[in-house]
């Protein structure tokens, strides 16, 4: 029997995005981290319609990373469902209800600065 192999940014990143997409989570934003700090490579934002969809999604988006490769992921806020971050080591996950998202702009302290030119 092959022993799972520990999965790179990318391919938790695409299981990630694909596990929010499928239950519809709304605005998903991808933030390239690398070179930026050590928190992680990546992270994710999105945002569900309500506490109850916000806890929902965060509660399968764990259960499926511990299904497909055995991690397990540091999880703070899911009883109260207006935000849960899902801390997975490479990648960092922020799911929010619009208004709480709308209220701490987090992805515009981390989105890449336009070039001036």
């Amino acid at each position: 029997m092959a022993v799972p192999t520990e999965p790179d940014s990318e391919v938790l990143l695409d299981r990630i995005v694909n596990s929010l997409t499928d239950d519809k989570a709304e605005d998903i934003v991808q933030i390239d981290l690398r070179g930026k700090t050590s928190i992680g490579d990546y992270m994710v934002v999105a945002s569900g319609r309500s506490t109850r969809q916000v806890s929902a999604m965060s509660e399968k988006l764990v259960e499926r990373l511990k299904a497909d490769f055995g991690r397990i992921a540091r999880v703070e806020g899911k009883d109260a469902g207006d935000w849960v971050l899902i801390d997975t080591g490479d990648v960092i996950v922020h799911v929010f209800r619009p208004e709480v998202r709308e209220f701490y702009q987090l992805e515009k302290m981390w989105a890449p600065v336009a070039d001036a030119n």
